[in-house]
């Protein structure tokens, strides 16, 4: 689903990322651990194609596409989408107009699932407009399962958020990701039958998202470079916890 190779990337002209490599398969979801100013954000940003995020090296490939060179707009047409986790105000878009101009499906019930995330309401009104803070990462939510990607960049999803947000968010993360309590053959069935697997990068600092979304592989970003790879998020998670960052990276391999 996504390779990332030897990614350097600046940032107002200052190196940020320094060599990040990165696998993510088809079905699996990935979360990126890191203190504040590691390069996570600028990952993402890297990877969904804007263009504050300069690559000097390094190379992005997206289901087997070289994606390092191509727009945001042809990104997100590939089926990359993102939440951002501090999302822009879109004075004069209403949020039902963007939901339908993104939407990858024209049969898709957006007020139907708009009601499941408390939203029906909000359709008419601008986007983000207003919003408090759970009401725009739902919002951020609804946006994504109206374009459907196959790759999903979660910025901070539970920022900000209280726990009965929390858990809607979780429901919607799930959904994205065909986590939506299928499981064995009952999922391998329905991958088989739409010709789709998702795949999922979230960033997170608390981990509190983690008690709703079942999470794959864990990595830690730190000073620019991926120190640990390929750890149980929640041992990974634990560890952190246990004896921060600088520590962690020294002892977890």
């Amino acid at each position: 689903m996504l390779d990332i190779a030897d990614l350097h990337v600046d940032v107002d002209n200052k190196p940020i990322l320094r060599g990040v490599n990165l696998h993510i398969k088809p079905g699996e979801t990935h979360v990126l651990f890191g203190p504040n100013g590691s390069g996570k954000s600028t990952l993402i940003g890297a990877i969904m194609g804007f263009g504050r995020y300069r690559i000097t090296s390094g190379k992005i490939v997206f289901k087997g596409m070289d994606v390092t060179s191509l727009s945001v707009h042809e990104r997100a047409e590939l089926g990359i989408g993102i939440a951002f986790q501090r999302p822009p105000v879109l004075r004069g878009v209403s949020l039902q107009d963007l939901l339908r101009i993104s939407s990858a499906s024209r049969d898709t019930n957006l007020e139907a699932t708009a009601k499941e995330l408390n939203l029906e309401s909000f359709l008419p009104r601008d986007v983000n407009y207003g919003f408090s803070g759970g009401e725009v990462k739902r919002s951020e939510m609804l946006q994504l399962l109206a374009q459907d990607p196959d790759l999903v960049l979660l910025d901070e999803p539970e920022s900000g958020v209280d726990l009965e947000n929390i858990a809607l968010i979780g429901q919607a993360i799930n959904q994205l990701l065909q986590k939506d309590g299928l499981k064995g053959q009952e999922r391998s069935r329905r991958e088989i039958k739409t010709g789709r697997q998702k795949a999922g990068l979230i960033i997170t600092h608390t981990g509190y998202i983690l008690d709703y979304v079942p999470a794959d592989v864990g990595h830690v970003l730190y000073e620019g470079k991926m120190s640990c790879s390929g750890i149980n998020p929640r041992e990974l998670l634990g560890c952190i916890h246990e004896m921060g960052y600088g520590e962690c990276t020294k002892c977890v391999v």
